[in-house]
């Protein structure tokens, strides 16, 4: 027994733990656990000495045991410290060796950032803006002549060409007013020529009067006759050239009265062509507002709209920030929800070259060449005017950008692995993307997603988000 507990006593220092070692609780329950087997070792041997010393007999010897029984028992405590320690010491101690590392590796390491390089946008210039359709030539068609519709020859949808008759007027009163005028002018031309046999026999008049009086002027000199009565043939001379102009003058009214009443029978014979409403281009009819038998107004009642579709015109309202992006003749692309797929090309033919002081937008038509017809008036469009850029801006992922109380910013990782919060100007927001107007240079590295960690001056270790996204 003095052989087992010096064995015991040996291994018990073997295994000792190092002081303030974190295994010292378990290894002292695995010393417990041996000490009691151990005191159930002694205690069946003490009784199965006192069973063998009642049996025996007085005279019997005291039993001692052999050396092969303390060599089994030393052998077998022997196994069993083994054993328990290649059970319980080792793999709890490979255990605790590996959480130790693992913690003082993640205490160690750096934490992990997705980033990503900093680039500029494409050097064409989307922009995608609504717009309306409309015809280049629309006009209504007006009656000029007061009547009743009396023949309807086109309706709405039908294609004109320029001066194709669409309606026709009756109109008695014209007529009426027509056949007026023509007397009138008769009258008038009668009265020129009363006027001007007026004017015939005060010429004759006048040549008689110039021939007495000069009669007269040459007795008067020779003494025959008296001056009164050369006075009174004098007078009656200028009485007669005075009458001749005056017969003159009234030529001349006659003829001015003729000529207005000869204007006015032209006047009527225009109107009656207006009885015949004509297209004033080629187009479609895209309204009609009478039928036969209607009382129209000259100059007042609509009849139809025409409208020119072969060249059609968008317009759309460009915004302050892309409006010195657009330059006439600048080719466009229209396309309209009915015709998926299918796009129209045109070109920016003006400019209204000032903003809406309430929208901050600027008006720009675009003529788009419609010869099948496809396109209509009053379409809604979605007009392309991509263009080039010559300073194309930086673009980052949105998940980049940091809001805070101080501006929006962004984390740029320098080179020694630190953050370095960033303020940043903001411009055209594409969604996913948005472009970077300043704080940023090509070639920088900003922290996709940044979150509560990205601090100004913390160390992170960053992984480019392409090949974070492959594993």
């Amino acid at each position: 027994m003095e052989l087992v507990k010096t064995v015991f006593k040996h291994l018990m220092r073997y295994t000792e733990p190092n002081p303030g070692s974190e295994e010292i609780p378990v290894r002292e329950a695995t010393e417990e656990k041996l000490r009691r087997e151990i005191e159930d070792l002694k205690r069946q041997l003490n009784d199965q000495k006192a069973h063998k010393g009642l049996n025996q007999s007085p005279l019997a010897k005291p039993w001692h045991p052999s050396a092969i029984t303390i060599w089994s028992l030393f052998l077998g405590a022997l196994v069993l410290l083994v054993v328990a320690f290649f059970a319980g010491y080792i793999p709890l101690q490979k255990r605790n060796s590996l959480i130790r590392g693992q913690a003082q590796e993640q205490e160690q390491a750096l934490p992990r950032v997705e980033v990503i390089e900093v680039g500029s946008s494409s050097r064409s210039s989307e922009l995608q803006l609504p717009g309306n359709i409309q015809a280049v030539t629309e006009a209504p068609i007006l009656a000029r002549a007061d009547g009743y519709i009396k023949r309807r020859m086109v309706d709405i949808g039908d294609r004109v060409q320029a001066g194709q008759p669409v309606a026709e007027i009756e109109a008695p009163e014209l007529d009426q007013q027509i056949r007026q005028v023509k007397a009138n002018l008769q009258q008038a031309q009668a009265a020129l020529e009363q006027a001007l046999a007026n004017h015939e026999q005060g010429k004759s008049n006048l040549e008689l009067a110039r021939v007495t009086a000069q009669r007269w002027g040459n007795l008067v000199a020779q003494g025959v006759v008296s001056k009164q009565d050369n006075d009174q043939y004098q007078a009656q001379y200028q009485s007669q050239i005075a009458g001749v102009q005056a017969l003159e003058k009234a030529i001349a009214a006659q003829r001015a009265n003729v000529a207005a009443t000869e204007a006015n029978l032209a006047r009527l014979d225009e109107m009656q062509g207006y009885r015949v409403v004509k297209a004033p281009f080629a187009g479609v009819i895209t309204l009609r507002n009478v039928d036969v038998g209607a009382l129209v107004n000259g100059g007042s009642t609509l009849l139809y709209r025409v409208a020119q579709t072969g060249t059609l015109r968008a317009y759309v309202n460009v915004p302050q920030t892309n409006a010195s992006s657009v330059r006439l003749g600048q080719p466009a692309r229209l396309s309209v929800a009915n015709l998926p797929g299918r796009f129209f090309a045109g070109t920016v033919a003006r400019t209204s070259n000032s903003l809406d002081p309430t929208s901050r937008t600027m008006l720009v038509e675009i003529q788009v060449p419609n010869a099948d017809g496809a396109l209509l008036p009053g379409m809604y469009a979605e007009v392309d005017l991509s263009s080039a850029r010559t300073n194309a801006p930086l673009l980052i992922p949105a998940d980049a950008l940091m809001v805070r109380s101080d501006g929006t910013q962004v984390a740029v990782v320098r080179a020694d692995s630190t953050v370095h919060l960033q303020k940043i100007k903001v411009g055209r927001d594409y969604g996913d993307r948005l472009e970077v107007m300043s704080g940023l240079q090509p070639g920088d590295t900003v922290i996709v997603n940044p979150g509560d960690g990205a601090r100004e001056g913390v160390k992170v270790n960053p992984v480019p988000a392409a090949a974070k996204e492959s594993k």
